[in-house]
């Protein structure tokens, strides 16, 4: 895709070109053209010359061994907040 919009930027570019007359000026209009160019020139040439992209392969880990008995979470004893002026229920961790 972006060697097709290469191409038609350069056709543009060479089409745009033929088709004005030449005639002197007092450097300002050159000046301007150049750094216009060598601006358009950097952005295209970014454009073009990055490799596609790909992601990574995935990483797969395998789950750690579990030592000892099972634990689960539960909602522990509830207790009142004066801060927040709610009942708060803790979570608590169960090994059996």
């Amino acid at each position: 895709m972006s060697k097709v919009v290469t191409a038609v930027l350069v056709v543009a570019t060479l089409a745009s070109a033929t088709s004005l007359p030449a005639r002197a000026g007092d450097g300002a209009n050159f000046a301007a053209g150049l750094l216009g160019g060598l601006a358009a020139g950097a952005i295209v040439g970014a454009a073009v010359s990055q490799p596609p992209y790909a992601p990574p392969p995935p990483v797969y880990v395998a789950p750690e061994p579990i030592d000892g008995p099972p634990c689960y979470w539960t909602h522990g004893e509830p207790y009142w907040d004066g801060y927040r002026g709610a009942w708060i229920y803790p979570r608590v961790r169960v090994c059996e």
